[in-house]
């Protein structure tokens, strides 16, 4: 646009720019202008109140909208030269749209108009498609942000499960916080960290556990805006090892089922030896518990409960050495056997469930209680000293 005194110049074609980054909205005239007298203004043509404003000599931030309060600027070095651009930091997709720059000097005037087009938003992308995976597999939870947005740009990204709202994984302040996980995920999920700088929040989950199948959300805060993407964890196979659990298991009911009608046909039959019966006592005693305990064992392997694999595991041999004191037949057993289930009386069987149990349930909590206080976890020890104490002179009295 020409004037009698000066032309304003500004771009030919609007300004594409992505989020959070800074522009500069250009404006100039052909010819040095006098400061005295000089005034430009910059606005939003859907606004009245301007964008930036300079006047007799300086600036003057406090007529700016509050939205561009410390976020639109001049080059005040350059305006003598005649260049009234203007720089827009930490651009937000409020900033789309058109804005005027006007100049005012010995009353004559004239503008220009920059348009600011097709603010990029927040993209937050992952997969279409659900996962599934077999029991005891790793599995990657795909999150993606845009590339522009910068890792420190972004104020908060989390991982969560949708049903409860468990929070999985959590990024804030350029790092990730595996402290303010739910307790079930710790130490299974991470970040591939190699990959943050290129906007990949990807989640590793570890070891995955029949529980874990549901609907994952990673969401994103950045500049005032947010956004998430889902993942579905659908289907969950059994493993090698979840199917030997379930023999073992199908094996010690079905077993026991059949050991005791046995048994029970048997003691009805007069013409049955006492040999025979005994056998099946014995098989009925032990059978089904090593197969529970077998059981357990591949549990552990697939479902990682450290704490109830050892208690169930401890529960099932013991049962052993407490059931055979309910056998009718101990008297009829060779001297050597017999001397070896007495020595295993109650008293010392509840003294070694108590040191394998009590250790675990005490190694358990105390790494749960690893982020409190030191006072905290001298009571936690106390507890269980008290605890494994008391169980071990029990142990010392009378059979019961």
């Amino acid at each position: 646009m020409i004037a009698d005194g000066f032309t304003v110049r500004g771009p030919s074609d609007p300004l594409v720019v992505p989020l959070g980054s800074s522009v500069v909205l250009p404006c100039y005239v052909d010819k040095p202008l006098p400061v005295t007298g000089l005034e430009v203004q910059w606005g939003r043509t859907d606004s009245e109140t301007p964008v930036h404003l300079f006047l007799d000599g300086e600036s003057r931030s406090e007529v700016q909208q509050q939205d561009y309060h410390d976020r639109a600027h001049f080059f005040t070095d350059q305006i003598q030269h005649g260049n009234f651009s203007l720089r827009l930091d930490n651009l937000t997709a409020e900033d789309e749209g058109n804005y005027t720059c006007k100049v005012y000097s010995l009353q004559e005037s004239n503008e220009t108009v920059v348009q600011i087009k097709d603010v990029e938003r927040l993209l937050v992308s992952g997969s279409s498609r659900s996962i599934s995976a077999s029991v005891g597999e790793d599995v990657t939870l795909n999150c993606s942000v845009d590339s522009h947005i910068k890792p420190e740009h972004i104020e908060e990204l989390s991982w969560k499960r949708t049903d409860g709202d468990i929070m999985v994984l959590l990024y804030l302040n350029n790092e990730a916080l595996p402290d303010s996980l739910d307790e079930e995920y710790r130490d299974r999920v991470e970040f591939f960290t190699d990959e943050i700088p290129k906007g990949n929040f990807s989640l590793r989950l570890k070891s995955v556990r029949t529980e874990d199948k549901g609907v994952y959300m990673c969401e994103v805060f950045t500049g005032g805006l947010s956004a998430n993407t889902t993942v579905v964890l659908e289907r969950l196979d059994f493993s090698t090892l979840h199917l030997m659990m379930l023999f073992f298991c199908i094996a010690a009911a079905s077993g026991a089922a059949l050991l005791l009608c046995c048994l029970i046909y048997c003691r009805s039959k007069n013409t049955v030896t006492s040999r025979t019966i005994r056998n099946l006592q014995v098989s009925l005693v032990f059978c089904p518990n090593i197969s529970m305990f077998f059981a357990f064992i591949f549990w552990g392997l697939t479902e990682g409960f450290l704490t109830e694999i050892i208690i169930c595991c401890a529960l099932n041999i013991l049962r052993c050495f407490m059931l055979i004191w309910a056998f009718s037949y101990l008297n009829y057993l060779q001297d050597n056997l017999k001397t070896w289930i007495r020595f295993s009386s109650r008293k010392k069987e509840l003294a070694v469930f108590t040191v394998v149990v009590y250790s675990v349930f005490f190694t358990d909590a105390w790494k749960k209680s690893a982020h409190k206080t030191s006072t905290h976890r001298i009571i936690l020890g106390m507890f269980f000293g008290y605890v494994v104490l008391f169980s071990f002179v029990l142990s010392r009295g009378k059979s019961f």
